[in-house]
């Protein structure tokens, strides 16, 4: 199953190289890039950057704090965070393309020195207990069946006290998902946990639930608004496309129908160890 979940996203695997290419081609100095630069490829989840924001807000940061980013693709997030508080994140993910690209990302913005990435499983994390202040995951577990084992890990590598954030979409009341959506093409690797089976899960991993948000309509506003963009100009030069395939417009698409009829919901959590 990991196997089949890496393949998805590592379509190419030279992924820093394009992505370079592609910015100069949309007239980015690769020279002088920012995180808001890279935040149309890196910010790999609904609603971007500013769904980012929202969770760095309440994970009670500053630069004394070591984050984890549990499924950290290209590191978008993990240099937002450090950007913005100034503070440590280590990501982890299963596709080692992505962590080699997330690696060479940060240096092209200076952070560097602030943040690091390693292949593993969120399901078996490979730090010991109790390293972390905080720890964040951002649309991750749809692709993960043992959701109990991967909140009980990043429960384990929690110093006592720290915040959990998690944004992930979840199975809506309005029926299956329309398949291929970007997570996954079929169902083989799709896991939706619902609304409900969520909290039971977090607090079953021991999380103190401190918050809990659903932007179901903010991020169908997102997805029509892409789609709208993608029919009128094609599809953007620097975007997800790089490492999903020729598909990604017919996901984008079936990403509307899914959020509007409610066959998938986002929702974010806020927990404490």
């Amino acid at each position: 199953m990991a196997n089949s979940v890496a393949s998805h996203y590592s379509e190419n695997l030279k992924l820093a190289d394009v992505i370079a290419e592609k910015l100069r081609i949309a007239g980015r100095n690769p020279n002088k890039l920012t995180t808001a630069d890279l935040a149309i490829v890196d910010e790999f989840h609904i609603r971007g950057r500013k769904a980012t924001l929202e969770l760095g807000g309440k994970m009670n940061l500053n630069a004394r704090s070591h984050v984890l980013d549990i499924g950290s693709g290209l590191g978008g997030p993990a240099r937002t965070l450090a950007e913005t508080y100034g503070c440590r994140v280590t990501g982890i993910d299963l596709t080692q393309a992505f962590c080699d690209a997330a690696t060479e990302m940060s240096n092209w913005v200076g952070l560097g020195s602030r943040v690091s990435f390693k292949q593993g499983d969120a399901i078996n994390l490979p730090f010991e207990q109790k390293t972390f202040d905080a720890a964040m995951t951002i649309h991750v577990a749809m692709n993960i069946a043992a959701k109990d084992r991967m909140y009980l890990e990043a429960r384990r590598v929690l110093k006592p006290g720290g915040i959990f954030a998690v944004y992930d979409v979840l199975q809506g009341e309005g029926g299956e998902v329309l398949f291929p959506v970007p997570w996954a093409r079929d169902q083989s690797i799709s896991h939706l946990a619902t609304p409900g089976q969520m909290k039971t899960l977090l607090i079953g991993a021991g999380f103190k639930l401190l918050d809990i948000q659903d932007s179901t309509e903010e991020s169908q506003n997102f997805f029509e608004k892409m789609t709208a963009q993608i029919a009128k100009t094609g599809t953007p030069p620097v975007i997800w496309q790089l490492f999903l395939g020729d598909d990604f417009p017919a996901m984008a698409r079936n990403q509307v129908r899914n959020v509007t009829e409610r066959r998938i919901r986002t929702v974010s959590y806020i927990c404490a160890a």
